[in-house]
């Protein structure tokens, strides 16, 4: 199975590298690759730190798989970070003239230090844009993902999320309309339990990227909370 050379998934899959690289496979980002069994993590909008806001995902055999933990409740910056606390992937915000609020997503930490140790992770690997209701397009839609490729303002989104982040109800769309991940209510085992809104399931379909959708995950909940 092809995947992106510098990033590696974190799923229970057993993902087979080739040895060459794709020129401009960076800017395809993130690689829709090969594969036959859907990841479901439980997404708890808790953080396991004391006095902090933030997001625990477990996988569906109880292990912690990612962790959020951020001080104020809107931050510029998030950081997504596996198990043993490694960021895996950074959002910056960026917005312009206040109605635009857009999202540059970047690998593992950015910064000062992490820039001087690595250029490459000096550029962003995509953008997420919230839509804004004064414009045209599709009202189902919550958001566009867009790859960095092109400064242009004609470029094509690649996913789109529709649906209600509120209700815990979207899906991930491709450029084909297909879903690529969804994120839903989690059902209790008694009809008279139910976990609401702050603990649902994201189902990651195979070989998206479970780590970009729980990303997208982070951005939609800055967005609409």
């Amino acid at each position: 199975m092809r995947v992106f050379s510098r990033f590696k998934f974190l799923s229970r899959a057993v993902h087979e590298e080739h040895g060459h690289d794709e020129i401009g496979e960076k800017n395809k980002y993130p690689v829709i690759t090969e594969g036959s069994l859907c990841t479901s993590l439980t997404v708890w909008r808790k953080s396991l730190v004391i006095s902090c806001k933030g997001f625990t995902v477990i996988d569906s055999y109880g292990n912690l798989v990612y962790r959020v933990d951020n001080y104020i409740v809107h931050p510029h910056e998030v950081i997504l970070m596996d198990a043993s606390g490694n960021s895996v992937l950074t959002m910056r915000r960026r917005r312009k003239l206040g109605l635009v609020d857009s999202w540059f997503v970047y690998e593992g930490e950015t910064g000062n230090q992490c820039a001087r140790r690595s250029k490459s992770r000096e550029s962003p690997v995509c953008c997420v844009r919230k839509r804004v209701n004064i414009l045209n397009g599709n009202p189902k839609v919550q958001a566009y993902v867009y790859r960095v490729a092109s400064d242009s303002g004609k470029r094509h989104a690649a996913f789109t999320v529709e649906g209600s982040y509120a209700d815990r109800t979207c899906k991930v769309l491709d450029e084909c309309k297909s879903a690529v991940a969804e994120i839903k209510r989690k059902e209790a085992n008694s009809k008279d339990a139910s976990f609401g809104i702050e603990i649902f399931q994201l189902v990651v379909q195979p070989g998206f990227d479970p780590a970009f959708a729980m990303a997208l995950v982070l951005l939609l909940d800055q967005m609409f909370t």
